[in-house]
């Protein structure tokens, strides 16, 4: 089988599980997008040129008229901050994909194909046709099942009732286990989770996002360090 041919197929079979758990979430953020009276289609360009789940959850979550256009800006920006580490984590390993094509590279990056690239270098360097096996799924059915929530609306009924918003923190824990190497595993999810708790309870708004994420890499820079020494 051409090289090319059986990344994608790769990528496209360990992506699935992933998929199928984007769109109850899809659809949950389509119906309330709609209760916040946003049209099908302005949802599903939304969807297109954010492309970004947890920002998107949260600008609706926001949304009144009129739009406070600056806050929902800013906070989007302080969400996706983590974009950055993960951007600064994958460049390391990108070296076998076309520079033209690493705009494209950057737009499909989300947390669930930076997990699954991520896993993917401990085996193998990564390839475009891999990447894309992984990152076209996801925005695919991000786009579909965001636009069809919105055109459900509130046909679906109460997404709490239906259990939706699970799915979310269900899928981001089993993206999680993947990375499993033990106590310095641990440790870092319990950094990581102990400072974004203490900040939600402490903070309004996002800021429990980055002070999480950047507890997990101090945590990991300091056991590195500490591992180095040794």
């Amino acid at each position: 089988m051409n090289p090319a041919r059986r990344d994608f197929l790769t990528g496209l079979s360990q992506v699935a599980p992933v998929v199928v758990a984007y769109i109850p979430i899809g659809l949950l953020w389509g119906t309330l997008a709609a209760a916040k009276g946003l049209s099908a289609l302005e949802a599903l360009m939304m969807s297109v040129i954010v492309f970004a789940g947890s920002a998107q959850f949260v600008a609706v979550d926001m949304w009144q008229d009129p739009v406070p256009v600056l806050l929902l800006t800013f906070t989007a920006l302080i969400i996706n901050v983590r974009h950055v580490l993960m951007s600064a984590s994958l460049s390391r390993h990108v070296e076998a994909i076309p520079r033209a094509w690493h705009p494209l590279v950057a737009y499909f990056l989300v947390d669930e194909s930076w997990a699954l690239a991520e896993r993917r270098v401990l085996e193998t360097p990564l390839t475009l046709a891999y990447y894309l096996g992984i990152t076209v799924p996801l925005a695919a059915t991000w786009w579909i099942s965001t636009g069809v929530g919105a055109m459900l609306g509130r046909a679906l009924g109460d997404p709490s009732a239906l259990g939706l918003d699970f799915a979310f923190s269900a899928m981001f824990i089993a993206i999680l286990m993947g990375f499993w190497k033990g106590p310095s595993t641990a440790g870092v999810l319990a950094a990581s989770g102990a400072v974004a708790a203490g900040t939600h309870l402490a903070f309004d708004g996002p800021w429990y996002i980055v002070a999480g994420g950047l507890a997990g890499a101090v945590y990991a820079f300091v056991t590195w360090r500490r591992e180095e020494a040794a």
